[in-house]
């Protein structure tokens, strides 16, 4: 019978691209890799992988067993859920939760009080983690759910092993300076309106540093002037608030914010995001990751975080 553990690294090396790349992703050396897929070849009795210059690539029938890998690492995480639903007494086991900065401080710190006084059994363990950096440690194992996010301009790609559970979606506004000439009106702001200004957005290879660029150029019809870059929602805050520039920022991160920043909503198509969680598919059903889910949707609705398609 086949090992789990060496089709799981059958399918990082399909994902992933190079031993490396999966020994750096699953905490192994290189050559434990290779040794590990060795006996997975030795066991199947075909060729899994062939060299291609200095890298490697999957044979055709290491992509067939990679398929077949998918679907079988799903069905343990769904018998696992299964024993683990079925077993009576008080909820127990560790939940592993990475979640972006914005979503950890406003929506996680409420939710392990939570847990912790209707299950005291599940021990949360919390990462801030933006997504990019977050959702690839699903497929190893080392987070159990991801607090994510997507932007209007900006969509993230969907992932057939994983399962996205809907918990809102967040307004997105414009920080400005109080003396900001645009800060004198109460109505919503054009962004072409600001397209001499300087902006602030998060660091580059970010979903929502992308969001600016594509918002300013498929609404305002510019490319944004980005002065400056961090992932801290309160310093960005500070820098409109400062004058340093335009900033746009989701409405969950402005619950604490700099004296005299002005926020206003965006005119034309509004801008939003969409606030999710996701979790390995056929692991949403165990009973400590249902929890976590619950508290999270619970959170979500106490933030005003509205539905998909309701104004």
């Amino acid at each position: 019978m086949l090992d789990a553990r060496r089709l799981l690294l059958l399918r990082e090396l399909r994902d992933r691209g190079s031993i490396a790349a999966v020994a750096e992703a699953l905490s192994y050396t290189p050559s434990a890799v290779s040794q590990q897929l060795a006996i997975l070849r030795r066991e199947t009795g075909v060729e899994l992988v062939e060299r291609i210059g200095r890298g490697v690539r999957l044979t055709d029938a290491g992509r067939t067993l990679a398929a077949h890998a998918d679907a079988v690492l799903e069905q343990l995480e769904a018998a696992e859920a299964a024993i683990e639903s079925a077993t009576p007494g008080q909820l127990r086991g560790t939940a592993r939760v990475a979640a972006y900065q914005t979503a950890a401080r406003a929506m996680l710190g409420p939710a392990i009080t939570d847990l912790a006084e209707s299950h005291p059994g599940i021990r949360l363990e919390l990462a801030e983690l933006e997504a990019e950096l977050a959702l690839p440690l699903l497929r190893t194992g080392e987070a159990d759910v991801v607090v994510a996010e997507e932007y209007t301009f900006a969509p993230r790609p969907r992932d057939p092993g994983a399962e996205r559970h809907p918990l809102g979606v967040d307004r997105v506004l414009l920080a400005l300076a109080p003396g900001h000439p645009a800060a004198a009106s109460t109505g919503a702001i054009h962004l072409r309106d600001l397209e001499q200004e300087p902006w602030a957005t998060s660091r580059p290879g970010t979903l929502f540093a992308e969001s600016l660029v594509r918002a300013c150029r498929t609404i305002g019809g510019f490319e944004p002037d980005i002065r400056h870059r961090a992932n801290d929602v309160g310093l960005l805050l500070q820098l409109a608030a400062d004058g340093h520039a335009v900033v746009l920022v989701p409405a969950m991160g402005v619950a604490v914010r700099p004296e005299g920043v002005v926020l206003r909503e965006v005119a034309g198509r509004g801008l939003t995001r969409d606030v999710f969680a996701v979790t390995r598919r056929g692991t949403a059903e165990r009973p400590a990751i249902a929890a976590v889910l619950g508290v999270l949707r619970a959170q979500a609705e106490r933030l005003g975080l509205r539905s998909r398609g309701t104004s």
